[in-house]
């Protein structure tokens, strides 16, 4: 059988061989447009780069990809080391891909992610899914896994972040607070509902029924980051009617708060209580009260889906994970 090869592609697609290499191997430096024909040739063409099958076929180990936003969220780590004891002694390689911002609805690494042939099966960990992309995976048919988001296509593993919304209401309704914030991630699109807006709206509801409001002046959407986080809380925490206590979406939004009560000279807990989310190692090290999902668990869960999913094809499982809320220090 003759093998396809990159002149193949490039034929197939219109293109010179440089940009099929561009492409395939330096995916930043084509238009959008044009990654995309030549990924659909690669992939109606079945080509896979030799460097790749050789090197596969030397191991003789399957190869599945992570791909997530690990320089970014602390709590993205925890759940590779979940991945990575899931695979134990299995003859498995794990590549990881880093995305830089789950803020966002394109990702241009799943939007270019995987060649057939180079991964067996891939856990895509807190992005979003298109529609687009979606398509390409089920085309491609290979075993995908999402961790923290949800498609009817695919296995996923979650949590409900609108119940870990309510659990940080309930505990400041519980501590005496009448007058609440909320510190989330700011999207960089509409086209999909994020984890921070579905905690906010479950924060939200949980307050609206015990009869609190929580009015737009009290919602803040910054870039994530601590310095990010520390300017926007230092403006809701100046405000004349400040609120006593705010949820942050997560752990490291709830650091940026706990800086700027620091800047304003506010107690924490006495003046200001602070909830984050996630019970990173950010958490335990700053005594943050916060809702903790369980994320090594969350990996593992994944890992053993897709192992399942790379032995037998089926109708997509959901896994669902508790929330619990850890009381300490900051409420």
């Amino acid at each position: 059988m003759t093998r396809t090869t990159i002149y193949d592609v490039a034929a197939a697609a219109g293109v010179s061989i440089s940009t099929v290499s561009l492409a395939l191997n330096s995916p930043a430096r084509v238009s959008q447009a044009t990654r995309r024909k030549v990924l659909a040739a690669a992939d109606a063409l079945g080509f896979v780069p030799k460097q790749d099958a050789v090197a596969k076929a030397r191991r003789g180990v399957g190869r599945v990809g992570v791909i997530a936003p690990f320089t970014s969220y602390p709590s993205v780590a925890r759940r590779l080391n979940g991945i990575l004891r899931a695979v134990g002694h299995r003859p498995l390689e794990v590549v990881v891909f880093d995305q830089e911002s789950a803020a966002q609805s394109s990702s241009p690494l799943l939007a270019s992610l995987p060649i057939t042939g180079r991964l067996d099966g891939l856990i895509v960990v807190s992005l979003s899914l298109e529609e687009a992309v979606a398509d390409r995976l089920t085309d491609l048919r290979l075993p995908t896994v999402l961790v923290d988001v949800r498609h009817p296509r695919f296995d996923s593993v979650h949590t409900d972040d609108a119940t870990g919304g309510r659990l940080a209401a309930e505990h400041l309704i519980s501590r005496g607070h009448r007058r609440f914030g909320f510190l989330g991630e700011a999207q960089r699109s509409g086209l999909y509902v994020s984890p921070s807006q579905r905690r906010l709206a479950g924060y939200r509801s949980a307050l609206a029924e015990a009869g609190h409001t929580l009015a737009d002046g009290d919602v803040l959407l910054t870039a994530h980051g601590v310095a990010p986080a520390r300017a926007a809380a230092g403006r809701l925490l100046s405000a004349p009617d400040r609120p006593s206590a705010v949820f942050a979406a997560d752990d490291t939004l709830a650091a940026g708060i706990l800086r700027a009560a620091h800047d304003l000279g506010l107690a924490v807990p006495g003046d200001l209580a602070v909830v984050g989310f996630d019970d990173s190692d950010l958490a335990d090290a700053l005594d943050l009260t916060t809702v903790r999902q369980p994320l090594e668990e969350s990996g593992h869960a994944a890992m053993e889906l897709l192992i399942q999913r790379l032995d037998r094809p089926g109708t997509a499982r959901e896994v669902a994970l508790r929330l619990r809320l850890v009381p300490r220090g900051t409420s």
